[in-house]
Parts: C-alpha cells; structure tokens; sequence
C-alpha cells in the first residue's frame, strides 16, 4: 500500500507539472497572438483549452480517489491540498489565454494602441510570475515563490496606470472607446494572473513550509474570477 500511495502521489505531481506546462505555453501563445494581431495562433489558443480541461478533471479525480483510499497525513496531506488549490488556478489560467485569445481579432488593426500602453511590460510581469511559481512548485522552491509574491503589487500598480492612460486618450479621440475598452478587459484579465500566479506561490509555500500566507496583507488578492 504505501509503495502503491507513493506511486499515486508522484503521478499526480506529474500531472501537474504537464498541465501547467500546457497552460504556461497556452498563455505564452495568447500573449503572442495578442502583440502580433495573430489570429491563427489565438484560434490554436482557444483549442487547447479543451486538453486543459481534461487534465484538470484528471487531477481532481486522482485527488479524490487518493483521499477516499488512503488516510494521508503531515506533507502527503498538504501536497494533496495544494494540488487540489493549484489545479484550479492553472484551469484558470487556461481560461484566461482563452480570454486573452479572444481578444485579438478585435484588438489586430489597434497595434499602435497596444503599444501606447504599458500592455505588453505588464503582460510579460505576470508571465514571469507565472513561470516562476510554476517552477517553484516543481522544485519545491519556497525562496522563488515568495520573489512572486513580491512582484504582484508592481502588476497591481500597472493596470491602474494603464486605465488611467486609456481613460485619457478614449476622452480625447472617441474613436478609441471600442479598442479602448478591449484593452481595458484585458488589463483586468493580466491582473488576475498575477493574482493566481501569486495563489500558487502562497500553495507553494504552505506545502513545503506548512505556513499559511493567504491572508497576509497586499497578499493574495483576487477578484471575481474573470469571465
């Protein structure tokens, strides 16, 4: 039994680390789509979200049959809640490169609007912060998940600049209230990858420290979840 629960565990942590490597690249791909006007690559984008929702299902059925059939304690315990936590936000994440996606086709003839905001700088910090949490998950990196942590006021900081600036120009030229708006969308919709960039830092961190960093303030902030 517990050679047969250790294999169970080590093939649930590989689960995740192939969906949130599908998903880094899915976001990867979305951004890309997005600062290019690519419609192609946002419509292989929208595609992959079905893969993602398959592994999500997959990994909460693992969870579940662990659980009912084992009595798992101390770091198992945590590493089977952290998955559970960890598991949504990257199903998240999926739909959010989904969002992002959607977003190009209306936003393809407004690449100079795009680039009169600070999109992209704000983009590639959460990309990053995406990254980063993803690979302290799998190196059980605690140190590289709080450097997370720390970079999500700098995203918050961004998209209120951003709206800001779109405010002011949508005043000044009305034509730009419709581009204007999508890219007000997906400013909110950066932010909230930050926020579940920094969900899965806090996770990392509760599973290899047992220390519970949720609530601490400037801290996990996360909106309504993004539609």
């Amino acid at each position: 039994m517990t050679r047969h629960f250790e294999q169970e565990l080590f093939a649930l942590k590989q689960n995740l680390i192939v969906m949130g490597t599908l998903v880094n690249d899915q976001l990867e791909q979305a951004c890309t789509a997005l600062f290019g006007g690519m419609r192609d690559l946002a419509a292989d984008v929208i595609r992959t979200d079905a893969r993602v929702d398959e592994f999500d299902t997959e990994i909460d059925r693992r969870c579940q049959d662990i659980f009912a059939l084992t009595q798992p304690v101390a770091a198992d315990l945590r590493l089977l809640m952290s998955a559970l936590k960890i598991n949504s936000q990257l199903e998240r994440i999926g739909d959010i490169a989904v969002n992002i996606a959607e977003r190009v086709a209306p936003l393809a003839a407004h690449q100079d609007l795009i680039a009169k905001t600070r999109l992209g700088e704000m983009a590639q910090i959460a990309r990053i912060m995406v990254e980063e949490s993803l690979a302290a998950f799998i190196h059980s990196n605690s140190a590289l998940a709080t450097r997370v942590l720390e970079s999500d006021d700098l995203v918050d900081d961004l998209d209120s600049i951003i709206f800001d600036n779109l405010v002011d120009l949508m005043k000044e030229d009305p034509s730009l209230v419709e581009p204007g708006a999508h890219i007000l969308i997906l400013s909110r919709h950066i932010e909230r990858l930050a926020d579940h960039a920094t969900n899965i830092a806090e996770d990392v961190i509760f599973l290899v420290q047992a220390k519970l960093v949720k609530h601490n303030a400037g801290v996990g902030r996360e909106g309504p979840r993004a539609q």
